[in-house]
């Protein structure tokens, strides 16, 4: 347990690796500029405007993340990301949805947003709650999914790279959010057909995993499990984990635990080639077999932006225009 303990605290120093300059009007992307971190042991809360819900009943004994009963902790990441620090939640053993809901008036459809964090934590503003201001702002109610975390992947002897748990905690937890968003869509004032997934680096590896997967990886718990787990659409931002690392540069094949179903929604990828953390053949091995199955998938591709840059507007133009490129994907499926 001390070792586990040890190599999340590591972890959470050095999650998000895009290295932001000070701040200015539009930072650049280099050089890094590390900070120290500090961390509070304490359950992070939505700020105004968002209601925090617990996926699980309280009673109800769930898989604990490999710190066991840590504490749950919040904190800062380093190296800075658009001239700003980010945050992060960690040591998560009774995860929540926070929903937040637009003010103006909605056609019903939702984002579930998945942040990042490596498995080792959830990087709750760079990819939470800032995405979630923007989303609503889109006249869409936006859930932030606080997933237990941290569940590391063991790393095989063969080819030195991790690989995915047997049961992939955060998954879990996503099927649960979708179930319960469609279970309560009347009193969220949602579409129960327009909801979406939308996640960020270690998160878009699950909402991948929450697309493909044909049944639920829990049992069932009450009657919003009845209610199908598959997202309606989903955004996957410098996802990884997808594709086959030990594979030849010019072998786009996947993982071997990734499995791909024509039942997986219309998917958008967004990715920058100079992404150092996750390799941009993850998003074009993935964007290839869904294609190859059937599915409608669009890949937006850009020469610079690293990893992790969020929502945060740098030098880089994709950190400025992916979200527009969102929007009106969305509108072409007919979801705004």
């Amino acid at each position: 347990m001390n070792n586990i303990l040890a190599l999340v605290s590591a972890s959470l120093l050095t999650i998000g690796t895009v290295a932001m300059a000070p701040a200015q009007t539009k930072p650049t992307a280099d050089p890094p500029t590390e900070i120290a971190k500090v961390a509070t042991v304490g359950v992070w809360q939505p700020g105004p405007g968002g209601t925090q819900v617990p996926l699980w009943p309280k009673d109800l004994a769930i898989l604990k993340p490999d710190s066991g009963d840590h504490p749950e902790e919040t904190g800062n990441g380093s190296p800075l990301v658009g001239g700003r620090a980010w945050h992060w939640a960690s040591y998560v053993s009774r995860p929540t949805m926070s929903v937040y809901r637009p003010k103006r008036k909605t056609g019903g459809a939702t984002i579930l947003v998945l942040p990042g964090g490596g498995f080792s934590a959830v990087a709750i503003d760079l990819e939470g709650t800032e995405i979630c201001d923007w989303v609503v702002r889109q006249a869409m109610t936006c859930v932030i999914l606080k997933y237990r975390a941290p569940q590391e992947w063991t790393v095989d002897k063969k080819t030195g790279f991790g690989r995915r748990p047997e049961i992939l905690l955060a998954l879990q937890d996503a099927q649960r959010a979708v179930s319960l968003l469609r279970y309560g869509a009347a009193g969220y004032g949602i579409d129960p057909h327009k909801i979406g997934v939308m996640g960020f680096s270690a998160g878009a590896y699950v909402a991948a995993s929450l697309s493909n997967a044909e049944r639920r990886t829990y049992p069932t718990v009450d009657a919003a499990d009845r209610e199908p787990s598959r997202p309606d659409f989903a955004v996957l931002a410098y996802t990884g984990r997808l594709w086959d690392r030990s594979n030849a540069k010019t072998d786009l094949g996947l993982a071997p635990w990734v499995t791909i179903s024509a039942k997986a929604p219309p998917t958008l990828l967004i990715h920058a080639m100079n992404d150092p953390t996750d390799n941009v053949r993850h998003a074009i091995a993935y964007a290839l077999a869904l294609n190859e199955a059937g599915v409608p998938v669009d890949l937006r591709l850009y020469a610079k932006g690293r990893h992790a840059f969020g929502m945060r507007p740098t030098t880089d133009p994709v950190t400025r225009e992916w979200p527009g490129q969102v929007r009106q994907w969305l509108q072409d499926l007919g979801m705004l």
